[in-house]
């Protein structure tokens, strides 16, 4: 398949087919980091810079992973050590790294739109890493190649997203991407953490984690974002943990072959039993694996497109 995007800005970009292209790519990258040596010369001579405004540990670690392992130069920014923070705009910091011709840029940014308004305005790729409450199209690409290489295929399973919906980008992405492959998506969290527009999302809606998690194949957990709540939103965080953490009694009802998730960074003992994210069940850390061939498959896909 020849790629026809230049930019990854959400996964409303991508068809189907184009996911499913994605996966075997990143299945073939898989191969190439279980081998002695993981580099291959894909992208040599290609550079890109990781722009993150954001803190991040699995996304931006994974990324420069990701590069060096297909021969990319790759160079980070973070907004720390950036003009950013003696007033320059996002604009002008942008169109500074362009002049110095990097192939792509991977931002990360607390403003929803921010990877879309910087498409708009470099000629190199631009892929989103995360922008505020809007999307994180590499994590659910990720998560699903998680699954697809657990199931084979995402066709009539049942996901369950648990946790602080309102505030997840990653819940977005991933509802969008889920209900493409063929799996339906429940939804579950306190009423106060859920968005006011759920009508219009292919989803089943609950308030009570037990009726949620009944015969589900798939729980992914998702972090208590407190920092992007106001107050109020929550009486006590041992309430939350009581009623909508994830806990034996939920693996009960579930699938006898449930598998569990988490995005990154967990809050055992809030979101999730630190046992159970620990357990067989568990594929936080696939997902880690996954997400560097996923990441390899989108710098190759996306450096190399002819619509550049």
């Amino acid at each position: 398949m020849e790629w026809q995007h230049k930019d990854l800005l959400d996964i409303t970009q991508l068809s189907k087919e184009e996911v499913w292209h994605v996966f075997e790519t990143a299945t073939y990258f898989q191969e190439i980091n279980s081998r002695p040596v993981k580099k291959v010369p894909t992208l040599k001579g290609h550079s890109v810079v990781l722009f993150f405004a954001e803190p991040s540990t699995r996304t931006k670690t994974s990324f420069d992973m990701a590069g060096k392992r297909l021969s990319c130069d790759t160079f980070s920014l973070a907004k720390s050590s950036s003009s950013l923070t003696k007033g320059e705009t996002l604009k002008d910091t942008a169109l500074t790294l362009q002049a110095m011709a990097p192939d792509g840029i991977v931002i990360r940014h607390w403003a929803s739109g921010a990877a879309q308004f910087l498409a708009e305005r470099l000629d190199c790729s631009i892929i989103n890493a995360g922008d505020g409450r809007h999307a994180h199209p590499t994590q659910a690409l990720l998560d699903g190649f998680t699954l697809y290489q657990e199931w084979g295929s995402l066709e009539g399973k049942t996901v369950l997203i648990l946790g602080d919906i309102a505030h997840s980008r990653v819940a977005r992405s991933n509802v969008i991407l889920l209900t493409m492959m063929g799996a339906k998506v429940r939804l579950c969290g306190p009423r106060t953490l859920l968005p006011p527009y759920l009508k219009n999302w292919p989803v089943t809606v609950y308030t009570d984690v037990n009726e949620a998690s009944k015969g589900v194949d798939a729980i992914m957990c998702l972090r208590l974002q407190l920092e992007r709540q106001q107050a109020g939103l929550l009486p006590d965080i041992r309430e939350y943990s009581k009623y909508f953490g994830l806990g034996y009694r939920q693996l009960e009802l579930a699938s006898p072959d449930v598998k569990v998730m988490h995005p990154g960074p967990m809050n055992r003992g809030v979101e999730i039993n630190s046992e159970i994210a620990d357990s067989a069940a568990s594929l936080v850390l696939d997902q880690v694996s996954s997400g560097v061939a996923t990441r390899m498959a989108l710098l190759y896909l996306y450096l190399t497109s002819k619509k550049k």
